[in-house]
């Protein structure tokens, strides 16, 4: 059946279709009363979205909201599902990501159930992804107008100078954020200069590299290494020669409804550096 054909029957039939970041045909009967997210930020989405009654299951990583991660049940790891209970569940649909998730488990669900798939490296990805659960959970208007407020945020964040700098997300070794990643997005947005962004994904990284790179900043995120001040003495110690600051890993990195504090949170760190 041509994909036409397909999209004519289901709008015939009432049903809700529509393609996910992975490519993929998502289809459901109607709109869903049963929603299990497998990723934290977008978990965080579905709350903003007054999804409270419909989300019925969460990952022990969604801690956003307190209440949801108190009450909700969780289902496993991001990368650690436990899949017969989300089959126990049976859900209208799930909503996972192809970086967050394990990708075999999610295949698995994939054969069994509605799963839209996420993909986002940068901010435009991530306001359709919000679109697109709108549409799908029946929360259009309030999906657009969060998107909405989004830009005008971010409209007001106006970098004042070009900083060379580096994120890290691990130590021992450590590892940073590279070129095709949500984060050096949202550092690009902040006129940092990341020094990885030649480099895929989640590279590791020296001291000595960075000194070399003329890093003039180096970000220690919260996750999914909980970076502290005494991992800054260490560094120093080991002779980085730039300025170090701790930072909020879930500005960063998450890319649902906490988008509308990023440019506030952004704007406060460039003033203190």
């Amino acid at each position: 059946m041509g994909l036409f054909c397909f999209k004519y029957l289901a709008a015939l039939y009432n049903m809700i279709t529509l393609t996910d970041q992975t490519g993929r045909l998502i289809t459901i009967q109607k709109f869903p009363s049963k929603i299990i997210s497998v990723v934290p930020s977008q978990t965080e989405l579905l709350h903003s979205l007054s999804l409270n009654n419909e989300t019925i299951g969460i990952t022990k990583f969604c801690v956003h909201p307190n209440d949801w991660f108190k009450t909700k049940t969780r289902v496993g790891g991001t990368k650690t599902l436990n899949l017969p209970l989300i089959r126990s569940f049976k859900p209208d649909i799930i909503f996972a990501n192809k970086e967050e998730n394990e990708e075999l488990q999610v295949k698995e669900l994939c054969h069994e159930f509605p799963v839209y798939i996420s993909d986002i490296k940068i901010l435009d990805d991530a306001l359709k992804m919000i679109a697109d659960v709108g549409m799908l959970t029946n929360r259009s208007t309030q999906s657009k107008e969060l998107i909405e407020n989004i830009k005008i945020n971010f409209t007001k964040l106006v970098p004042e100078k070009k900083i060379r700098a580096c994120y890290l997300i691990w130590q021992k070794p450590y590892m940073a954020a590279g070129g095709d990643t949500f984060i050096n997005d949202m550092m690009k947005r902040c006129g940092l200069i990341n020094v990885m962004a030649d480099k895929n994904r989640y590279p590791q990284i020296s001291i000595e590299e960075l000194n070399s790179l003329n890093c003039e900043l180096l970000l220690l995120s919260s996750e999914p290494f909980p970076f502290k001040e005494k991992h800054i003495a260490e560094i120093k110690y080991w002779g980085f020669k730039g300025e170090i600051l701790l930072v909020d890993g879930e500005m960063f990195s998450w890319y649902g409804s906490r988008l509308l504090k990023a440019p506030a949170y952004f704007q406060s760190l460039l003033n203190s550096f």
